[in-house]
């Protein structure tokens, strides 16, 4: 491909993402609702959104590492097809079982973001690999802004359309499925295959062998090891938030929303902008270790933090640190990964994120219930410091300027 042709699909491939989140993110202010009015408990809730986390989590690997021998295109809009049946799935549900179903298909064929992170990977030139990555970032917080928005506006609308039971988060579902559609008639369309060489070898190797292989690898391993770090240590502060403003500031759910927005905007501002400034100047290496920094500072700030002025500072510190932290950490990743195997190891990394995601909630609610409603930051800061440990360990081989070494 050509540099101009790298762009043109670079933004496709941030299109295609953004929607994804976008869907994603509709579900959110929609699923306690419909979970509720089936019946469900808060735990029963609670798995909805784990079981999707558990699915990204075994299967981010096998769809890496399949487009590693049948290539990206295939598989991201094969995945663009089963996210729209998932999600009509969700419309027609009647069922707290139907809408388990309809989860976990949606995070099995949702793990496919691997394959875009590879795609990236291979367009790429290795001193923009990082800069590459940022835009999946990008795509993750813009889409987290607009998506609960729409699925709030998408409900109410449909509310007002037909007041029946159900009708106005079907209403939503059906939207989200148009949506997953227009993307793969948009991928179908302009989506180009990105690898130039198929592998064989990371098709044949087993889910839990390979996860292992990156796991153990030089740096590769303590930088996954980061990234499941810090995705622990958000994904505990997300769940216990709420509940946490609720009680210290009397915040209320729509307070809390406009500050989850705030987040997503100052991560929108750091990988669409600040990231790829930074990055030419400093290299991976540097930006890694000042984002895991403030993202522990930030976290821990919350638990320190008595005023709303305070709150605010540690919430900027934290999407700066977030969204400096993720790129950086996913390009070297990527430059110290062999370039036929990109699917496979985008595919384990966001497995660790997805576990992640999978223990932080669990564990931020155990910690607010049982031992103070800080602990759940005191705890994530605590990882968080735990991973730049960790890269200030392996800090001289961690990659610079998208060099190794």
């Amino acid at each position: 491909m050509t540099a101009t042709s790298n762009k043109s699909q670079l933004a496709i491939i941030f299109f295609t993402v953004f929607l994804y989140l976008v869907g994603f993110g509709v579900v959110i202010p929609i699923l306690p609702i419909l979970s509720r009015n089936f019946g469900a408990s808060a735990l029963e809730t609670g798995l909805l959104l784990s079981v999707y986390s558990l699915m990204q989590f075994l299967f981010a690997p096998f769809w890496g590492r399949l487009s590693d021998r049948m290539g990206r295109r295939p598989i991201l809009l094969f995945c663009l097809v089963g996210e729209t049946l998932s999600y009509i799935m969700f419309a027609w549900a009647r069922s707290l079982e139907w809408l388990f179903v309809a989860r976990i298909l949606a995070g099995f064929f949702g793990a496919s973001l691997s394959t875009a992170s590879a795609y990236i990977s291979d367009i790429t030139p290795k001193h923009e690999r990082s800069k590459g990555m940022a835009l999946i970032g990008a795509a993750f917080g813009l889409g987290f802004v607009v998506g609960p928005a729409l699925g709030g506006g998408l409900a109410v609308w449909g509310h007002h359309i037909n007041p029946a039971p159900h009708f106005d988060t079907s209403f939503a579902s059906y939207w989200v499925a148009a949506l997953c559609f227009a993307n793969f008639l948009f991928g179908l369309k302009f989506l180009k295959e990105s690898l130039s060489e198929k592998s064989e070898s990371a098709a044949k190797r087993k889910r839990f062998s390979i996860m292992w292989q990156y796991l153990n690898k030089k740096t590769v391993g303590p930088l996954m090891t980061v990234f499941l770090l810090s995705s622990l240590a958000m994904s505990s502060m997300e769940a216990t938030l709420i509940l946490f403003m609720g009680e210290k500031y009397q915040w209320d759910v729509k307070q809390v929303s406009f500050g989850f927005a705030y987040i997503g905007v100052i991560i929108i501002f750091t990988q669409g902008f600040l990231v790829r400034r930074l990055l030419p100047k400093w290299g991976e290496r540097k930006v890694l270790r000042l984002g895991i920094l403030l993202l522990a500072l930030g976290l821990t700030g919350i638990a320190i933090a008595d005023s709303i002025t305070g709150m605010a500072i540690t919430m900027t510190l934290l999407s700066l640190g977030n969204g400096l932290a993720n790129p950086s950490t996913l390009g070297s990743i990527s430059l110290l990964s062999d370039a036929n195997e990109q699917g496979a190891a985008m595919g384990v990394t966001q497995s660790m994120a997805s576990l992640g995601r999978i223990l932080g909630p669990a564990l931020g609610g155990a910690l607010y219930g049982a031992v103070a409603i800080t602990a759940p930051f005191w705890a994530s800061g605590l990882m968080a410091f735990l991973g730049l440990a960790i890269v200030i360990i392996i800090y001289k081989f961690i990659p610079e300027h998208g060099r190794v070494g």
